[in-house]
């Protein structure tokens, strides 16, 4: 076999192909006349205004014209605030559009219109502006590895049914969007038309995107026309209140808030974001489990500040944005190693308060993208209760007396710290891009600090057909206290990871092949989230699928793949499998996916045992996971997937099956329910130690998930929302286990502490929201939760419920007020 050296991978990257057949061009026109959003149509200059139509089907049946009867016509107009655009939407059966009410930034089952905007055309990111048939807006940040939809823009929009299909009338302002300084400007645009009905979902759009290749955003049109534009000052202010009340079974309490966030321009390309006095009472609660795992739990950021235009931080998965106000860095059992005997710890802080945060984003018009995020957590302390007893002597009646003296001290469990990510991405070639992350978290007193380091690059052919990708990521800790212990006695270590990528990406046929390495000291746990290192692994991949629908087929992917781990250390296999996946849609357009996985050799748990230098041994497995939805356009659907893994070690097996259905009673009524049933049979893991002994424990586990959902909307900007959880989780141990030094168990007849688990959590959210104006929301949220966790297994689900409800219930009601506020407004009324 001849040798394939390095430099044909780099030579490959720069061959020069034949661009995509000829891109369509839509000229913009500038409009003296107010524009009034309301889908009427009734501005003059909308007539003489040049015209995007004959769009192409996207999907299924890639490169297929539009009909006659679903014809499309788009038009552009621009003024120095904003951009405007208009769609005329035909529709030969008018009566049949598709239009669910939703929340903002849910697509719902409804036919949507959008618009992509790449306002410095370089095929890298788009700004994506959509709209429902219900007038439901939804918007998201774009770029080859996905579609961010927390980032929300201000802008405007307005629907109208006709006689002969829908009408859409958008206006994007300048602020909404990120573009050059050239006095011409152009602009990468396309336009997008999504139809629900019946049993094929069909896209179109108006420059042809080939599904062949693997790139969308270089397959765009171009918008030209606009020129000479005088932006205004992007300066706006979304001030905040909010009141909670918070009662529980021993004490209430009232809360008033008040902040701001403040987003300015400092020019076309960036912008800059600030919260004061941060309030986040009303996100999301978090789904907690009964984690027996060796690692933390990693949580959803529902967080606005650290989820909107986070494209650049996230780059090198170096910012996991829930270690900034998240749990202390000391954590409870640490303390407790520190107490002295007659010490106890009487209050714990749950979570850090975060004091401040800023962070600029921007691109320049030659595509240097520039990032920094800085925040700021304050000095937080856990209470310890002290008692000293005494005892004294009376030297008359020699008798003896015991006096008890308790005093309280305040313990640091987490410094004032400091946090900062910068990110310096600089793209090329339209579809290729090298980047530079740092990461760097300071800690006041003797604290550990962290700094990591990223450098990556994602190198494509001007086709899209192959990839070049990798990195080399670099961390250094200096620790200086408790820590110390747990990182092999080091006060400072260092640690790195690479990874080198090469793909096809392009045709039916596609592979790809990786390799990283990570040592054993790499750590991005201060601002960041790992589970493993001390390895180097092998994966490869080859996939089919079909560019067009066939008889049986509306899409269909076929998927293999090979995966290799080796711990560094000891050379002995951490992970090794083969995964054989398909997922199809059918012409009743319903989803079928499945997945066979075989774990064929001996593996090792290096992290399991929770000690440096122990490890356990896991047999071989295989996996077959099966998953089925049924058509979402009908009113009641239902989804379903299950999964067995076996083991080659007597009665272990695992079974997972999660039902979920949905109906849609309305357009604007739905409600949904999910359940997801895990029972692991003859499960092992770590539950303790005696002496030098980490002892493990066979155990049977069930865990059982409801989740229940529900909404009312009354307008497409008010609604009411209902989101309930019940989770039930148990281990119950009968048989425990001494590890030895060779990863096996043998019996250990002797350890008899209860180390079984019950677990339950209650979470229930009933809200009302109206966003009254662009930007401006009133919300109201009645919370209530509870959480219960003993030794002594139940295994009825009516008594952990009645447990649960029995504990200290917690209820929440809370009234949040934000108003955005834009400055040229305020400029105008003086």
């Amino acid at each position: 076999m001849p040798k394939i050296y390095p430099s044909f991978f780099l030579l490959l990257v720069f061959i020069s192909f034949d661009t995509y057949s000829q891109k369509k061009t839509i000229q913009a026109k500038f409009s003296a006349e107010n524009i009034t959003i309301d889908g009427k149509i009734n501005e003059e200059i909308w007539k003489t205004a040049p015209i995007a139509t004959d769009f192409i089907m996207f999907e299924p049946d890639n490169g297929k014209p539009i009909s006659e009867s679903k014809k499309t016509e788009v038009k552009v107009l621009y003024d120095n605030n904003a951009v405007y655009v208009l769609a005329v939407l035909y529709d030969d059966e008018p009566n049949k559009i598709s239009r669910e009410l939703t929340n903002r930034d849910e697509f719902g089952v409804a036919d949507v219109f959008s618009v992509s905007i790449n306002g410095n055309n370089d095929g890298q990111q788009d700004f994506r502006f959509f709209v429902s048939a219900a007038g439901v807006q939804m918007d998201c940040l774009a770029t080859e590895g996905g579609e961010d939809f927390n980032w929300d823009a201000i802008w405007d929009s307005e629907v109208k049914i006709t006689d002969f299909g829908w009408v859409v009338e958008m206006k994007i302002p300048y602020a909404a969007l990120r573009f050059s300084k050239e006095i011409k400007q152009t602009w990468g645009i396309n336009f997008k038309r999504d139809i629900l009905r019946g049993a094929i979902d069909q896209s179109y759009t108006w420059n042809f995107v080939d599904t062949k290749i693997g790139a969308v955003i270089v397959q765009a049109g171009i918008l030209e026309g606009i020129e000479n534009i005088k932006t205004p000052t992007r300066l706006f202010f979304i001030p905040y209140s909010s009141a909670y009340y918070q009662k529980d079974d021993f004490a209430s309490d009232s809360t008033f808030k008040v902040g701001m966030d403040i987003k300015y321009g400092i020019n076309d390309a960036f912008t800059l974001d600030a919260i004061l006095v941060p309030d986040f009472g009303q996100t999301k609660f978090d789904k907690a489990i009964l984690n027996l795992e060796p690692f933390e739990q990693q949580f959803d950021e529902n967080r606005s500040f650290f989820t909107e235009a986070t494209d650049l931080f996230s780059k090198g998965n170096l910012f996991y944005s829930r270690r900034i106000g998240g749990s202390p860095i000391k954590d409870i059992y640490t303390l407790q190693d520190e107490l002295a005997a007659n010490e106890e710890i009487i209050n714990f802080p749950s979570t850090v308060d975060l004091i401040n945060a800023v962070k600029i984003s921007g691109r320049t018009e030659k595509g240097l993208g520039i990032g920094f995020l800085n925040a700021v957590t304050a000095k937080t302390e856990a209470t310890i209760l002290k008692t000293i007893t005494n005892t004294s002597v009376d030297p008359i009646t020699n008798s003896t007396a015991t006096t008890t003296t308790e005093t309280t001290r305040e313990e640091v469990v987490q410094p004032l710290t400091n946090y900062n990510v910068f990110v310096l991405d600089q793209r090329f070639n339209q579809n290729s891009s090298v980047s530079f992350i740092n990461t760097n978290t300071i800690r006041n007193v003797d604290f550990r600090d962290a700094n990591v380091s990223a450098l990556l690059f994602d190198l494509n052919t001007k086709k899209n057909a192959y990839k070049l990708s990798g990195d080399f990521k670099y961390s250094s800790i200096k620790d200086n206290d408790f820590y110390t212990l747990l990182n092999n006695g080091l006060e400072n270590y260092n640690g790195f990871k690479t990874q080198l990528n090469f793909a096809k990406t392009s045709g039916k046929y596609r592979y790809m092949f990786s390799g990283k390495y990570l040592s054993e000291n790499y750590d991005v746990n201060d601002l960041g989230i790992i589970f493993v290192n001390n390895y180097r692994s092998g994966y490869g991949e080859m996939t089919y699928r079909i560019i067009n629908p066939t008889k049986t087929f509306n899409s269909l992917k076929i998927n293999q793949n090979i995966n290799v781990e080796i711990h560094n250390t000891t050379g002995k296999t951490q992970e090794a499998w083969y995964q054989a996946v398909f997922a199809a849609i059918n012409k009743k357009n319903q989803i079928w996916e499945g997945k066979v996985q075989v774990s064929p050799f001996d593996r090792y748990n290096f992290y399991e045992p929770r000690v440096q230098g122990k490890y356990v041994f896991v047999p071989q497995s295989i996996v077959s996971y099966l998953y089925f939805a049924s058509n979402d356009n009908k009113k009641f659907t239902i989804d379903i997937d299950g999964s067995i893994e076996k083991f080659n070690e007597e009665g272990r097996i695992i079974y997972m099956i999660s039902p979920a259905i949905s109906n849609r009673f309305s357009d604007k009524f739905s409600l949904s329910y999910n359940l997801i049933y895990t029972r692991r049979v003859n499960d092992r893991g770590w539950v303790g130690y005696v002496g030098d002994d980490v002892i493990f424990a066979e155990r049977n586990r069930e865990i059982v998930d409801h989740y229940f959902t529900g909404k009312y909307s009354i307008t497409n900007k008010m609604s009411f929302n209902l989101v309930a959880r019940y989770y039930w989780s148990y281990a119950e141990n009968h048989e425990f286990f001494t590890l030895e030094d060779n990863g096996k168990l043998t019996t250990n007849s002797t350890y008899s502490e209860n180390k079984n688990r019950n677990f339950n959590s209650w979470n229930f959210d009933f809200s009302y929201s109206w966003w009254f104006a662009p930007a401006s929301e009133i919300s109201v949220l009645y919370r209530n939760y509870a959480v219960e966790s003993t030794n002594l297994v139940q295994k009825n689900m009516q008594t952990n419920l009645n447990n649960v409800f029995d504990t200290n219930l917690t209820s929440i009601f809370s009234v949040s007020l934000r108003y955005y506020i834009d400055y040229n407004s305020l400029k105008r009324k003086h």
